[in-house]
């Protein structure tokens, strides 16, 4: 492609890029939005599409600095996408973790709490910062620190293939895999304020300080204690993790723990390798490790986590089994399967790891053309990747959610790995037809797991999880309700528990219930709801029911009435034991008699 061409295809791009970010903050979200994909336009959409299909044939077709072009459209039209609650106005997104994380910051900004007194600080302190600093809402100060921290995953994907393979190719098809997102599951790792999501995002980080460390050699004279540079910048960025959160740096404790292990096998394996080469990881591992335990050992959260995987590792009511099992009998009861949710969610994922595993055995049985640095580096990563499952398989037995936290960060390195599995498969490919034709049928198979991938992003009814977006009116339906109500009255929601929304408001210093909040909360009961026994719904106490926009798509769009109908909530209108005392577009709630009221 002559140069004029490609510059005037890749301004094309980031023009795209331009105007379907400015039609998206033209058109805010004016109420609750179920799907975030729904509510913005569809001509930002065809925009995003247009730029990223530009990304993508410059990423894989270029070389060099029109290469890094590309990849920075890419990048940057992934971020844009993730930005989207930003741009759109939201006031939150996030109603589970989201809104204690916002009550912890809330506190810190207030004085009530000391940003070190928390396990993993950095997302809360961050947050008041952009708060203080730029005056903005703590709501969108969280919400833009979420982006912040997605950045360095787009950033560092590439580069750290760059660094291991020095193939163009793996750069840009890896550059193409960080933007399917892999590490969101929406199981247990989202898009949103949730800091053990976020901080996958920042795992790449790390391990390219790691590889640097491994493969480059400081131009500069070592520092005091004889540190190299790199060697900093691997301790450094290992703090940052883990206070961003702990459970992923752990993670990368084994990971470079491993890498030490295997370069120990190879030293009294061979008598020359590359990996006798690079600079020993031993030191590293140890210091990484004794951070995590000096750190973590004292916390009394740490100690509860411990507890509970314990507790679920010998106990048979706990367990991956029992909730899948769970969650495809209620599947079925709405018209869903596992085997669609999979493919919606996971197929993508499946394919990619497909591809790294097909890859590295290729390598392992000498059937590719990798040189030796590069099947070094690939060995530290993928032998890393045996420890990290066996973590998972504990997981997986003892508390579910975090197997699936765990999933997410093995998909860290698979999308680092795949950028050199993808080119190579291309390579491969190309024996057997044209090269034109291998890079056709790679770029067409990336395309639809970059769909899929962008796709789930955000929870939508795409996957059975309407999105989490909180509007002004809703927090202003539970600021209300919560100051105004009767103190011996108990706040109870639909499936789902309001506390969150104690914390979100007002922290979390305060004197607390047993529920966490300064307000006893809890759910109605759905069959005692369904008959119509609106007193005897909630322990039989006067409490107050509230009912939500979310709450009513979630119950009666998404789920199609299995737990509570809306004939069962339009009920609450006729019923002399219940009294709408707030009402707004988006929040309802109810002064409901108790059985002995």
């Amino acid at each position: 492609m002559k140069r004029a061409l490609l510059e005037g295809t890749l301004a094309v791009g980031f023009l795209a890029l331009a105007v379907g970010t400015l039609v998206a903050r033209a058109n805010p979200a004016s109420a609750y939005e179920p799907s975030v994909y729904v509510g913005t336009p569809e001509a930002t959409w065809v925009a995003f599409a247009f730029a990223i299909a530009i990304a993508a044939g410059t990423a894989i077709a270029c070389r060099g600095r029109y290469q890094g072009i590309g990849i920075a459209l890419g990048a940057t039209t992934v971020a844009t996408i993730v930005a989207l609650p930003v741009l759109r106005n939201y006031r939150f997104s996030g109603m589970g973790d989201a809104m204690t994380h916002m009550g912890w910051t809330r506190d810190i900004v207030a004085g009530e709490l000391d940003p070190h007194s928390l396990f993993y600080p950095a997302v809360h302190s961050l947050g008041a910062a952009f708060h203080e600093a730029g005056g903005i809402p703590l709501e969108r100060a969280l919400l833009l620190t979420m982006v912040v921290l997605f950045v360095p995953f787009l950033i560092f994907v590439p580069l750290v293939v760059r660094n291991v393979s020095g193939d163009p190719a793996a750069v840009g098809f890896g550059a193409i895999v960080s933007w399917m997102v892999l590490p969101v599951n929406n199981v247990a790792t989202h898009m949103g304020v949730h800091t053990n999501s976020v901080a996958l995002f920042f795992v790449p980080a790390v391990v390219f300080a790691v590889v640097a460390y491994l493969r480059r050699r400081a131009a500069i004279e070592r520092l005091p204690f004889g540190l190299s540079p790199f060697s900093v910048l691997v301790y450094v960025s290992g703090i940052a993790l883990l206070l961003i959160h702990p459970q992923q740096m752990i993670n990368v404790v084994v990971l470079v723990a491993a890498i030490a292990g295997v370069q120990y096998l190879a030293r009294v394996r061979f008598d020359e390798h590359p990996m006798l080469e690079h600079p020993t990881a031993y030191a590293h591992a140890t210091v990484l490790g004794a951070l995590f335990l000096v750190w973590s050992v004292s916390n009394a959260r740490f100690r509860d986590a411990v507890s509970g995987l314990v507790y679920g590792l010998v106990t048979d009511d706990i367990g991956a089994g029992a909730e899948v099992g769970q969650r495809e009998a209620s599947l079925a009861e709405i018209g869903g399967s596992l085997g669609e949710l999979f493919v919606t969610m996971f197929l993508d994922a499946a394919i990619v790891g497909l591809l790294v595993g097909l890859f590295v055995l290729a390598l392992w049985l000498g059937w590719t053309r990798t040189d030796g640095e590069t099947a070094a580096f690939v060995n530290y990563l993928a032998l890393g990747l045996i420890p990290l499952g066996g973590i998972l398989l504990v997981y997986f037995v003892g508390t579910p959610t975090m197997a699936f936290r765990q999933i997410g960060f093995i998909y860290v390195i698979l999308t680092i790995l795949a950028g050199i599995a993808v080119a190579h498969f291309a390579g491969g490919l190309a024996r057997y037809v044209t090269t034109p034709g291998a890079t056709t049928v790679v770029a067409l198979l990336l395309a639809g797991c970059l769909v899929l991938g962008l796709l789930t992003v955000f929870a939508s009814a795409l996957i059975y999880s309407p999105g989490q977006h909180v509007t002004d009116q809703k927090f202003s339906g539970y600021e209300s309700g919560f100051e105004h109500a009767t103190e011996d009255h108990s706040h109870a929601g639909l499936g789902y528990d309001p506390f969150r929304y104690d914390h979100a408001l007002f922290g979390l210093e305060r004197e607390a219930t047993l529920s966490g909040a300064t307000i006893e909360t809890g759910e109605v009961d759905p069959a005692a709801f369904e008959e119509g026994n609106y007193t005897g719904a909630y322990h039989g106490t006067d409490y107050y029911l509230i009912a939500t926009e979310y709450d009513l798509t979630r119950e009666i769009g998404v789920y199609q009435e299995l737990y509570y109908s809306e004939a069962a909530l339009a009920g609450l209108e006729t019923t002399p034991e219940a009294d709408k005392v707030i009402s707004n577009d988006e929040f309802q709630m109810y002064a409901v008699a108790g059985e002995d009221g």
